[in-house]
C-alpha cells in the first residue's frame, strides 16, 4: 500500500509499459482492497496501471467512506467536497508522475465509489477520462459542486444496477442513463434481478468494454 496526498491506495503495476490506467473506488464501509480483485478481472492482460484508493473518512459502522450519508442522491456537502478535492488532487498528481494522460484513464466504482467516479470524471473543470464505470450508484447533487453531464458527449460510460437494490434504488441508475444518453454519451447499460451488489455477469461485458475503451 502506498500513500500520496493523504489518500491510501493499492497499486497493481502493468505487465509492461502501461497503456493507461484503471481506477476503482470502493463503496461505503469497505476499503482499498475491496475492488482490487476486479483489476485483474477487467484487465487480465495487465495492460493498465491499476489503482484502488481508500475513502478518507472513518465513520460508523466502520470501514472507509467517501462522504457522510444524508439522503440518497444528495451527499453531505462538507464531507463530499473535502473527499472530492483530495481524490482529484491525488489522481492528478499520480497520473502526472506516471506520465499517463487523463484521456487514457478509466474511472469506476461501486455505490459511493460510483458517485465519486461521476464526480471526478464529470465535475466542473475536470479533465475528461477515457470512460466511466458506475455500479449501483447515482449522479450526485451537492451544494457547491457542479456535475457537468453535458460534457459526456461521446464519453464511454458503463452503468450496472440491481432492480432489487434497497440501498440505492434502480431509478438512480435509470436517471443517470437518461441524463447521459441525452448528452450523447456512448452508453452500456444493464439491469439485473439482484440487490445492492455487483452483477458477476456484467463483469464479462465490462472486461470487453475496458479492452475496447483503451484499444
Amino acid at each position: 500500500m502506498a500513500q500520496l496526498e493523504g489518500i491510501d491506495h493499492t497499486t497493481r503495476e502493468a505487465a509492461g509499459a502501461a497503456t493507461g490506467a484503471l481506477v476503482l473506488l470502493h463503496g461505503r464501509g469497505a476499503d482499498e482492497h475491496d475492488l482490487r480483485p476486479l483489476l485483474d478481472r477487467l484487465d487480465p492482460d495487465r495492460r493498465l496501471l491499476g489503482l484502488t484508493p481508500r475513502g478518507p473518512l472513518a465513520l460508523p459502522p466502520g470501514g472507509a467512506h467517501w462522504y457522510a450519508l444524508r439522503e440518497v442522491g444528495y451527499p453531505h456537502p462538507d464531507t463530499f467536497l473535502a473527499a472530492y478535492g483530495r481524490l482529484a488532487a491525488w489522481l492528478d498528481e499520480l497520473l502526472a508522475e506516471r506520465g499517463i494522460a487523463h484521456d487514457r484513464v478509466l474511472i469506476g466504482g461501486f455505490s459511493q465509489g460510483a458517485v465519486m467516479s461521476y464526480a471526478v470524471g464529470l465535475g466542473a473543470g475536470r479533465p475528461l477520462p477515457a470512460g466511466l464505470i458506475a455500479l449501483s450508484g447515482f449522479m450526485p447533487t451537492v451544494e457547491g459542486f457542479t456535475l457537468e453531464a453535458q460534457r459526456a458527449s461521446g464519453l464511454r460510460v458503463a452503468i450496472g444496477h440491481g432492480i432489487r437494490d434497497p440501498v440505492i434504488g434502480v431509478e438512480w441508475g435509470r436517471d443517470a442513463r437518461e441524463r447521459l444518453g441525452a448528452a450523447g454519451a456512448d452508453l452500456t447499460y444493464a439491469e439485473a434481478p439482484i440487490g445492492h451488489q455487483i452483477d458477476p455477469r456484467f463483469l464479462g461485458r465490462l472486461e470487453r468494454w475496458v479492452g475496447e475503451a483503451l484499444a
